[in-house]
């Protein structure tokens, strides 16, 4: 599975933007989608994940309400709409896939693709 994001930029606070992570090759074998962030000095750390067959969603709580993730089966993408962006947002952003649900649950994702950097001005 080969991963692409894209859809980062700059944008002030409490703007909007969309990231896309197109999945290629064996995309069958998706279990679920996630995106992860890290900002200069810390950790990457969890944001949203969507499992591929039944919808099924999760947040991280510095997201919850602002951000919304989805998928289009027929185009293999994942996305990631972020509403009310804050300067807390910046980091370099990564989609990521898994394909077992044991995964899933533990966090341990199979697949990476690059960043993309999102930088959200005050």
């Amino acid at each position: 599975v080969q991963l692409q994001a894209s859809g980062g930029g700059l944008v002030q606070a409490g703007g909007s933007l969309r990231l896309s992570c197109a999945a290629s090759g064996r995309t069958s074998s998706i279990y679920a989608i996630g995106w992860f962030r890290q900002a200069p000095g810390l950790e990457r750390e969890f944001v949203a994940a969507i499992t591929w067959s039944i919808f099924s969603t999760s947040y991280a709580d510095s997201v919850k309400g602002r951000f919304t993730i989805s998928r289009d089966s027929a185009k293999n993408t994942a996305y990631l709409q972020m509403n009310s962006l804050k300067p807390e947002d910046t980091a370099v952003y990564y989609c990521a896939a898994v394909q077992r649900l044991r995964d899933y649950k533990r966090g341990l994702y199979d697949y990476w693709g690059q960043g993309t950097q999102v930088t959200v001005s005050s």
